[in-house]
């Protein structure tokens, strides 16, 4: 790994969906505060997203703290401020990234070969675990690759064991009946390392398809094992909070970095300018802050479904209903595709019911919400960035995973770290009510909130001095450096 240049150069490259924007970014960063030279790789598409959310400078970055982008492989999108079609987007970097990502790298080593004041030669290229197609390029160019996880490692582990669920013939489903006759429910999984009591229903959504060969079933079970042939694996978690899963996976990869949670680690990055760089693809609404400063401590409820959970008319009249029934202050994200197809959402009447205690907006800075002391409750997909910093902030959790590995973070927070409560199921506007009601003013809500404290302050030894993601990530510059 060492390099003649006395700088190292890091090559990161996320895939592109805002929810692995943005923990890579936070993970650039703080290479870039450890002497690491940096360039950034969007997609064009998500390149000139980010230019519109944040404005036309927002991507100059530093002398040595870049913006680049290479083609996602689509076809324009009919409109460029909504999520591009997962299953499209995954074949797509997979079969076409590779050439332009290595006309890149070629590009940045032969200035920096020259002494090249821009950019010292590429040492390393750190690329998202869903983008494996860097592994080529790094063996025909001599440069060691490592992927990131933007994942919890519960969820990860569920993607490296999907070839053998389906050896064990657990799926394809035999028909679509298995989807809803208890089968996922009731078959018991005991075997997966480091996982316990866990279900079908608690593995990653894409084995419940009656389809060999369905998209994501074999990308995510594919990209997943195309990680043994990486040179390090990086987990944005921390060892306490999912200590089985990772004892398990530190002997199936020698070098494994478990480092997070990554933006308690930016935090404390004092260089304005480098905090300045934002990844958000969609405009952010400060004056939600605004209200929260008003409301009483521990009495909103929080409620973000991410950037990629889509759900249907109906679906979102029952939320709102059993929020505007609970008679909770609550502020709610909804972004502008929440509802497929459909412009004007919200049922009528709601907002009259509500005006004088809910907010609605279709972005917010959700670490700072997380963070705000009137936030009682969060009710989320249970994507994983959102459940880290939910638990990081102490805040309690509804959980209404939508896919991917977001039922296995649900079946930990409710069941391993006990802070939180599924909605499961089809929504409906009464169990909104009650767990809403249970969580802010109920005996569990209570036990909830103060487990969530305890995990709180797990977290916040892990990224200190002498802590567990603070030593693995002293453990990575060290190797990244030296090799």
């Amino acid at each position: 790994m060492a390099s003649t240049h006395p700088r190292p150069h890091a090559v990161i490259i996320p895939y592109p969906a805002q929810g692995h924007i943005n923990p890579m970014l936070q993970f650039a960063k703080l290479l870039h505060l450890h002497g690491f030279f940096i360039t950034y790789v969007n997609s064009h598409y998500n390149h000139q997203r980010l230019l519109r959310s944040r404005g036309s400078e927002s991507l100059q970055g530093l002398h040595d703290f870049r913006f680049e982008s290479i083609p996602d492989g689509l076809p324009p999108s009919g409109d460029p401020d909504t999520t591009q079609d997962i299953p499209l987007l995954c074949l797509s970097t997979r079969d076409t990234c590779g050439p332009p990502l290595m006309d890149l790298v070629t590009k940045l080593n032969i200035s920096g070969s020259h002494g090249s004041s821009v950019n010292p030669p590429v040492t390393c290229i750190i690329a998202d675990n869903f983008m494996t197609f860097t592994l080529k390029v790094g063996e025909e160019l001599g440069i060691p690759v490592l992927l990131f996880c933007t994942t919890s490692a519960c969820g990860f582990m569920g993607y490296l064991h999907f070839f053998e669920l389906i050896d064990r013939g657990y799926t394809p489903l035999k028909d679509e009946s298995y989807l809803t006759n208890g089968y996922l429910k009731e078959t018991s999984i005991e075997w997966i390392p480091g996982m316990k009591d866990m279900r079908l229903k608690d593995l990653p959504s894409f084995i419940r398809t009656t389809n060999r060969d369905d998209t994501m079933l074999n990308f995510d079970g594919g990209e997943a094992q195309n990680a043994y042939k990486a040179w390090g694996v990086i987990i944005n978690t921390y060892h306490e909070l999912e200590k089985d899963v990772i004892d398990a996976m530190k002997l199936m990869f020698p070098h494994l970095y478990t480092i997070g949670p990554l933006f308690r680690f930016v935090d404390q990055i004092k260089d304005e300018k480098i905090k300045s760089i934002g990844s958000n693809l969609w405009k952010e609404d400060m004056t939600c802050i605004d209200w929260l400063d008003k409301q009483e401590v521990g009495s909103v409820v929080y409620v973000n479904f991410g950037s990629i959970t889509v759900m249907t008319g109906e679906q979102l009249e029952e939320f709102a209903w059993g929020l505007a029934n609970s008679k909770h202050p609550f502020l709610w994200v909804i972004r502008p595709d929440l509802v497929a197809g459909e412009k004007d959402m919200l049922p009528e009447g709601f907002i009259r019911e509500t005006k004088e205690r809910g907010v609605m907006t279709s972005w917010c800075p959700q670490e700072q919400v997380l963070s705000h002391s009137s936030v009682g409750v969060f009710l989320t997909h249970s994507g994983w960035n959102s459940t880290l910093e939910s638990i990081c902030n102490g805040v309690p959790m509804i959980c209404w995973p939508f896919f991917a590995e977001q039922p296995t973070n649900c079946r930990y927070v409710c069941r391993e770290w006990g802070i939180g409560m599924e909605i499961d199921g089809n929504v409906r506007r009464d169990e909104v009510e009650g767990l809403v009601r249970e969580m802010m003013e109920g005996e569990k809500g209570k036990e909830m909130r103060l487990k969530a404290k305890e995990w709180k302050e797990k977290s916040e030894i892990a990224f200190q001095h002498g802590g567990s993601s603070y030593e693995s990530m002293n453990m990575l510059i060290n190797d990244l450096l030296i090799g």
